[in-house]
């Protein structure tokens, strides 16, 4: 019986054999993917740079700047300068109903308790202790929307400044020494931000001729006297508060980086048989109008970006690293294969000092942008798409900026060859980068603006036409079809 089976096996397997095609050169190709079709292969082409001076760059910011340092590289004296208005919520109540106020004068009009302009601060660059002095200058009249404003605008040079309104001159250091050393080492910690505070309680004109016993007054007045004054930004900055103007006038050796500057007005109000104190607050933050002034020698930036021995990135001057790529190069004889892969390493070079190492810290995150997009994508609020705009951060352990793959951006040069003197040039540009987190069952970024990076940064990079180092190259990996 077994002997049966055996044959019956041997037998079935035979006819199965012979009922395949004998035809094998085709073995293979309904197993694989289209993919294994292509010749990969890679080659790498040398690139030249060179440094570029902006005079000035978009203003947009998250934040302000306010103070005043020497560059060790340029020996410029860098002044930062601000003005901004503040947020008004729609629908907001801003003060209590006004029949539960405590404070009125002789006519019965309402009284605040004291107001304060907090500038608040996030982080600094410098001496903690440098002894600064700025003045607060009220505005005239607000900024105009829908323009854009440059590091380089000047709102004392455009009349923007109110000549008979509040002005208010204030010393400070960024670590305030009259503070306890408790309150100082959670300030040093993060756990409490650094407030730089103005008090606003001296009689104020208004532009009217209507004189109050301080500021806070003046704001309160105004919310019950016309509360269709607090129903926006805009209506509140027309009618109500233009602004301030925030300039450094003495003072070395600190640039503070300010988080918001918050208007404080306080007050005494009765519940029940209670009497409370409460403020009501108006910030100042990146989604009103702000703009930022910044000053230094463009002489020396120019001297500086003139070495060709290597290349520049600097804020918040504007020396940017300008990429010419061959493009003609790495299409030639591979005009209809793929750019899978396009990858550029940017060394970065040691500093020329120590102190420069102390006050100079390099720029963490790095904008690839076309060039004939270099300003429209800051003023557009555009984001990185890969294909004329890349973004790169910076790598401590590796002391360099990777690109990884700017294939998209080698097809656009490509398709716009010969268009415009820069179809074939790139820029590279210090940005703050912000970014939004959502999580579900994971945790992911995503980039939610990118902004000219208006803080005091530096690096050198390999490159120039005088570069003493390894060439600065670009990795091509091609995908040829083998069909």
């Amino acid at each position: 019986m077994m002997k049966k089976l055996i044959m019956t096996g041997i037998a079935m397997m035979t006819i199965a054999i012979f009922s395949c095609s004998e035809d094998t050169t085709t073995v293979g190709n309904t197993l694989t993917n289209d993919v294994d079709k292509f010749v990969i292969t890679s080659d790498t082409f040398n690139i030249t740079t060179r440094s570029i001076v902006a005079d000035s760059v978009l203003s947009r910011s998250s934040y302000s700047y306010l103070g005043r340092m020497k560059d060790p590289e340029t020996g410029s004296y860098i002044s930062a300068n601000y003005t901004t208005q503040f947020t008004v919520l729609e629908d907001e109540d801003y003060f209590i109903d006004k029949d539960s106020l405590l404070s009125f004068d002789e006519d019965g009009n309402v009284l605040a308790d004291s107001c304060f302009i907090n500038l608040v601060v996030q982080s600094y660059t410098g001496d903690s202790l440098a002894a600064m002095k700025m003045t607060m200058t009220e505005m005239a009249k607000p900024i105009q929307e829908n323009q854009f404003y440059y590091t380089n605008f000047d709102p004392e040079a455009k009349d923007y400044l109110r000549k008979d309104g509040i002005v208010k001159k204030k010393m400070y250091s960024i670590a305030d020494l009259t503070l306890s050393d408790s309150l100082r080492n959670l300030r040093r910690n993060g756990s409490l931000y650094e407030t730089i505070r103005i008090p606003l309680n001296d009689p104020y004109t208004d532009k009217n001729g209507i004189t109050y016993n301080n500021y806070g007054t003046y704001i309160m007045r105004k919310f019950y006297e016309h509360p269709e004054y607090f129903k926006s930004s805009q209506v509140f900055a027309r009618n109500v508060c233009p602004g301030f103007y925030f300039q450094t006038v003495d003072g070395l050796g600190q640039i503070a980086e300010i988080l918001y500057t918050q208007i404080e007005v306080n007050y005494h109000y009765k519940l029940d048989s209670l009497i409370l104190l409460d403020e009501e607050t108006f910030n100042g933050t990146e989604e009103v109008l702000q703009t930022n002034l910044f000053s230094s020698d463009i002489e020396n930036i120019k001297r500086l970006a003139a070495n060709e021995s290597h290349t520049y990135l600097k804020a918040p001057e504007g020396i940017f690293t300008e990429i010419t790529l061959p493009i003609e190069e790495i299409k030639s004889g591979h005009e209809t294969d793929t750019i899978a892969s396009a990858k550029i390493v940017f060394r970065r070079m040691n500093n020329t000092s120590d102190l420069s190492d102390v006050i100079l810290q390099e720029p963490q995150n790095l904008l690839m942008i076309a060039r004939d997009s270099l300003y429209s994508f800051f003023e557009e609020r555009n984001l990185p798409n890969n294909k004329t705009s890349y973004l790169a951060t910076y790598s401590s352990s590796k002391n360099s900026y990777t690109f990884s793959n700017i294939s998209g951006l080698i097809n656009h040069m490509y398709a716009r060859r010969g268009k415009d003197a820069n179809w074939n040039k790139a820029v590279l540009v210090p940005v703050q980068v912000t970014t939004t987190s959502a999580s579900a069952t994971s945790t992911t970024t995503t980039v939610a603006s990118v902004n000219n990076e208006l803080r005091m940064t530096s690096v050198r990079l390999v490159g120039g036409s005088k570069n003493q180092h390894e060439p600065v190259r670009i990795s091509i990996v091609y995908n040829k079809n083998n069909k």
